[in-house]
């Protein structure tokens, strides 16, 4: 499967689980000079910037294994663009990775923390 469009049906499958768990879907893939975020949600009165990996096989490793430190800082800085542009300052954020297999759906909360925001 082409890796675009296994991407869409990851962040389709993710945005469907997101909304079963009470999420409010704000924004799909915003782009800035710094990057892209695939969705941006409210969990609560908490903005949450998710990053969705999509895996057909376990042959690359597992799907959070991508979202390594240079990643996240692209994702924490894009957050900070989308802040800046909505002027959502006073939310308290938080940064999921979404996991998406075949076999599950794997929401992980906190994936990880920055300092730049």
């Amino acid at each position: 499967m082409k890796s675009k469009i296994k991407g869409e049906l990851g962040e389709e499958t993710a945005v469907k689980y997101l909304q079963k768990q009470k999420y409010k879907i704000i924004q799909r893939n915003f782009k800035s000079v710094t990057g892209e975020i695939d969705i941006i949600a409210l969990d609560g009165k908490t903005l949450v910037f998710v990053e969705v990996k999509a895996r057909t096989s376990g042959f690359f490793g597992l799907p959070r294994e991508a979202v390594n430190e240079k990643k996240q800082y692209k994702i924490a800085r894009t957050a900070q663009d989308f802040m800046r542009q909505h002027k959502v300052y006073s939310l308290k954020t938080r940064f999921d990775v979404v996991e998406v297999t075949p076999e599950k759906v794997n929401h992980i909360k906190d994936a990880f923390c920055t300092e730049l925001l």
